[in-house]
């Protein structure tokens, strides 16, 4: 039975509704409130940031989920903000990253700060890698302004695109789609012909939840690798809480009007049309425009709204959300810095540490099989090497992640990764147990109980796997930010893009819902309207999933 509305609004009334203040939420309540619409926001936690938050621990500055930021400062969405104006700095280390594969190295991998250092060192691992890097460094130059754009500010990036692949040059552009698509691993084979090289590449792409083996995987790795040779890994000065709040300064300077510890309960919806939200208290807010969810997939289709306003071919589809792989978090308060035997680890921000590249094979095998890793691969970050004011004098605040399989997510699978990850660190670090203040972990359970879109603990809003992207993030569609519902859009990393601090899909869902009120979009969407509702109205679509 469809939800019935009060005749009269017993509250206000906006433009348009923000679901979350989520970077991607204060993304586009900045947007729209620029473009004068009156946009409020609603958030649960007493906080905004989402998953872009830090907290203050007698003096220590520890980022809770995300840390280091290079997308945030390539991309052309937060840059068109402005946020120094809005009081966001930005630290860097000296090294960018090293990546250490074998215990007792005195000598590891590293990007350092110039293109040209970075180069050197690969050079004497193999001779020709250093030219390999700098002309990769050249290449990334050219294309990069139209491959950001593309990525994050169109959908589908029809112009970007095309300007792109005007900087590939027409006898180019098979084989740079090629490029795009390989594994790292292969990649990694075809580039660099020295260890170091390839390690640094399948370093940077397992930031993502691709295996190496896997199709788009390279292209994360060499995207990843050029960022941090072109803009490093920066973290924002005092914390990743200042980037949340730069941002939220900017909204409201805007005239975005922010409110936290507001629950949503409902989304509701009339004549197939968004008609405003309920929160939990029972408040009801008439919207005029547009509502964004800045929420996970499963969230918006499985809980916000009724289920009587989602068909069931969509909601066939969205049980196939895959989550990307849970993250077990350990942040260390240490009375110096870590013993690295390699020295280019102890000036770098992020340290790749556990696995050549063999081993980071057999590492993402076992947990795509799902099997718990004994040997784990772990990404660390230096915060205080980053950004001094992070700690004391002479300290630092470090974290280190890893993953767990898809799937599993239980307190003891978590705790032996633990104990996993700190015997792997013996290895690499001797000695630097004998500097731990205190140690605080973030098992799958405790992200998501922090943070809802995480679910399972999967801090990439989703997986970045092939087979959710583009036109079938989050389910089979025409992809983008907008629903089978009029003024409904998706502005989380549930929709396209995808993971990483980037302020893409909040930008993305503002401009589609600024689009579509116009006549030449209104009447778009009603022919877009009309092709999801036939994609979606068989109840047991033929290639989605088991029968039920």
């Amino acid at each position: 039975m469809p939800e019935l509305l009060p005749r009269r609004s017993a509250g206000p009334a906006v433009d348009a509704v923000i679901i979350g203040a989520g970077h991607h939420g204060l993304v586009a309540a900045a947007t729209l409130a620029d473009a004068g619409w009156d946009v409020l926001v609603l958030e649960q936690r007493q906080v905004v940031g989402g998953a872009v938050h830090s907290s203050d621990r007698d003096g220590w500055v520890m980022d809770t989920f995300s840390a280091c930021h290079p997308l945030a400062l390539a991309s052309p969405v937060l840059r068109h903000l402005d946020l120094p104006a809005h009081g966001l700095r930005w630290a860097w280390a000296p090294t960018q990253v090293a990546h250490l594969a074998r215990p007792g190295e005195s000598q590891a991998p590293a990007i350092e700060a110039r293109a040209q250092d970075t180069a050197a060192a690969l050079a004497q691992d193999a001779a020709r890698d250093g030219a390999t890097w700098l002309r990769l460094v050249e290449q990334y130059e050219q294309v990069k302004g139209p491959l950001l754009d593309a990525l994050l500010t169109q959908w589908p990036p029809l112009t970007s695109a095309a300007r792109l692949l005007r900087r590939v040059h027409p006898s180019g552009v098979a084989d740079f789609a090629r490029f795009l698509l390989l594994p790292a691993l292969r990649l990694g084979e075809e580039l660099f012909e020295g260890r170091a090289g390839r390690e640094l590449l399948a370093g940077n792409a397992l930031h993502a939840d691709v295996p190496l083996t896997a199709p788009v995987s390279g292209m994360f790795g060499w995207l990843l690798a050029m960022l941090a040779q072109d803009v490093g890994y920066p973290a924002p000065v005092g914390g990743a809480g200042q980037l949340a709040a730069a941002l939220a300064r900017r909204a409201q300077a805007a005239g975005a009007q922010l409110r936290t510890g507001v629950s949503v309960d409902r989304i509701v919806v009339r004549d197939s049309r968004v008609a405003g939200v309920r929160t939990l208290a029972g408040e009801w807010i008439a919207v005029r425009r547009a509502v964004v969810a800045d929420t996970s997939a499963p969230a918006l289709y499985g809980r916000l709204l009724d289920p009587a306003q989602v068909p069931d071919g969509l909601r066939a589809r969205v049980r196939n959300f895959a989550w990307d792989l849970p993250t077990v978090k350990t942040n260390y308060r240490l009375a110096a810095d870590m013993p690295w035997t390699a020295r280019q680890a102890r000036a770098a921000g992020v340290v790749h540490v556990g696995r050549d590249v063999p081993g980071m094979v057999r590492w993402s095998a076992h947990l795509e099989s799902g099997r718990v890793p004994t040997a784990p691969f772990a990404l660390v970050g230096q915060m205080t090497t980053i950004d001094p004011t992070r700690s004391p004098r002479g300290t630092q605040a470090l974290w280190l992640y890893t993953h767990l399989p898809r799937g599993v997510t239980d307190e003891g699978a978590a705790r032996a990764t633990i104990e996993h990850t700190e015997t792997m660190l013996d290895a690499f670090a001797p000695g630097w147990r004998e500097l731990v203040l205190d140690r605080w972990d973030q098992t799958p359970a405790d992200l998501q109980r922090a943070d809802a879109n995480l679910g399972d603990g999967a801090v990439g809003g989703g997986t970045s796997q092939l087979f959710q992207q583009g036109l079938w993030r989050p389910a089979t569609g025409f992809g983008g930010p907008r629903t089978h519902l009029r003024g409904l859009y998706l502005g989380s990393a549930a929709s396209h893009p995808g993971g990483g601090v980037h302020g893409a899909c909040g930008y993305l869902a503002a401009r589609a819902a600024l689009r579509d009120v116009g006549l030449a979009g209104r009447g778009l969407d009603r022919l877009r309207l009309g092709a999801l509702h036939r994609l979606y109205g068989d109840p047991a679509p033929g290639w989605v999933g088991r029968a039920r």
